[in-house]
């Protein structure tokens, strides 16, 4: 067996590399650049997932961040448990073939209770007061002392909310490093996210982005010369393509004032009560998952929608099953947003009303995907001094609101998820093997095995 490192490097594609990535591109010149044609939606779990398991999402399940848990009739996104993969994984087949196998995934999702013999995950913890405190969580259990005694702890607000920057992947990939020192797997999965929060925050376009690439191209350098340094063959894959946008379609407020959806009232704000809706959506970037309670609704809402500027695609039953998504937890219409357009979760009609969590970093209270986090409040003076004191007071036990994100979906720049866009958009795969000069994303997974056993 061949040691395998395969660095996911999230929103690279062809189009980005070039003089702000000057490792990046002396390498793969070497090497072979492969398109890769992406599963829809074009985002982090069904990507991964379909990377790692080599089936669509149709057969592994996982049909975006998130979906309506029909049995509990809540939406919830970026659950952990590998359970919900219903696929065999990679490393599940590779010990098929040789038993001394053994895989490390450092960040890729859904890495909790897999049967990777390593792993290393985002875990805040949440405390009974209110706070929330930076974590990971790591199998063997003592992993994550280990890691966090050498490397300090896990740099959460790094990893996402409006304090995103390197700090997070290179303690990544720092991890990564030693996670191979200690324990040498046949396989490394490396998550670097970096790339991911400018790109969506500002577009590909903006200056920003330079600085990210050569960030990232620095923390990517390090990683490949150690891994060869020990032997181990190095690929690079990424996930999507992140392209220009300035139009938010808020399909929610759509169906709402078409009567579709049902809020509640709490407090003097409105939360959505899923489990009453006629019909309702979870948004994720490019894509939205309409679910609809009466299958009589089905004609009503889908003419409703088809209306809509925005929206490219929408797939009724066939459509699902032309593009490999029809899925049980699939929406029974599934929305697909134009170039231009990216869906929003937002449902209330007035921003008064809105829920308290909207104004915050909260990524499994809100029934939809909120890139928006990724702002801080520019209506808001003095910004930088209120989140010390609310720091600070909830450090003394105070309960209080870190309400600094605003509501303001014009802000967002790029997103992902749609299937169209130039091939220099897209993502790619980038090893010594002789691939293809294109791969649909689910054939990815034979060229990681072939990485290992050879053909």
């Amino acid at each position: 067996m061949q040691a395998v490192a395969i660095l996911n490097i999230v929103g690279l594609s062809a189009g980005l590399i070039g003089p702000d990535t000057p490792f990046l591109r002396q390498w793969a010149s070497s090497r072979t650049i492969t398109t890769v044609d992406p599963v829809l939606p074009a985002v982090t779990t069904t990507a991964q997932t379909s990377y790692l398991t080599g089936k669509h999402p149709r057969d592994h399940g996982i049909v975006a961040n998130g979906w309506l848990f029909r049995d509990e009739q809540e939406i919830k996104l970026w659950r952990q448990s590998n359970h919900l993969v219903q696929a065999k994984k990679i490393w599940e087949v590779a010990r098929e073939r040789d038993s001394a196998f053994t895989v490390a995934n450092l960040f890729w999702w859904y890495n909790m209770y897999s049967s990777a013999d390593y792993c290393v995950t985002p875990r805040p913890q949440y405390l009974a007061d209110g706070r929330k405190l930076p974590d990971c969580y790591s199998y063997p259990m003592d992993l994550r002392e280990k890691l966090q005694a050498e490397l300090g702890t896990f740099p959460l607000f790094s990893f996402w909310g409006p304090r995103t920057n390197i700090v997070s992947s290179r303690w990544i990939a720092d991890a990564a490093m030693r996670v191979y020192d200690w324990h040498r797997p046949t396989m490394n999965l490396v998550y670097l996210p970096h790339l991911d929060y400018n790109l969506q925050r500002h577009g590909p376009g903006h200056p920003s982005v330079q600085q990210d690439l050569r960030e990232i191209d620095t923390v990517v350098q390090d990683l490949i010369e150690y891994y060869e340094g020990k032997g181990v063959q190095v690929q690079i894959v990424s996930e999507y393509g992140i392209t220009s946008v300035d139009r938010p379609v808020h399909i929610n407020r759509i169906l709402r004032e078409a009567g579709l959806i049902s809020v509640r009232e709490e407090r003097g704000t409105e939360l959505l009560d899923v489990g009453t809706c006629r019909a309702v959506a979870m948004a994720d970037h490019q894509i939205a998952h309409v679910y609809i309670k009466d299958p009589e609704d089905i004609p009503h809402v889908r003419a409703l929608l088809q209306r809509v500027p925005g929206i490219g695609l929408l797939l009724d039953e066939e459509g699902k099953k032309f593009h490999k998504i029809d899925h049980p937890r699939a929406g029974e219409l599934v929305a697909v947003a134009d170039d231009r357009s990216w869906f929003t979760y937002y449902y209330w009609l007035d921003d008064a009303r809105a829920p308290d969590y909207a104004r915050t970093v909260d990524i499994h209270k809100k029934p939809g995907y909120d890139p928006v986090e990724m702002f801080l409040d520019p209506a808001k003076k003095l910004i930088i001094p209120r989140i010390a004191l609310k720091v600070a007071g909830k450090k003394l036990g105070f309960r209080t609101l870190m309400d600094v994100v605003p509501l303001q979906a014009e802000l967002v720049r790029g997103s992902h998820g749609n299937l169209t866009g130039a091939d220099a958009d897209k993502p790619v795969f980038i090893s010594g093997m002789d691939t293809p000069d294109r791969l649909e994303a689910p054939e990815v997974f034979s060229w990681l095995l072939r990485s290992v056993f050879g053909s």
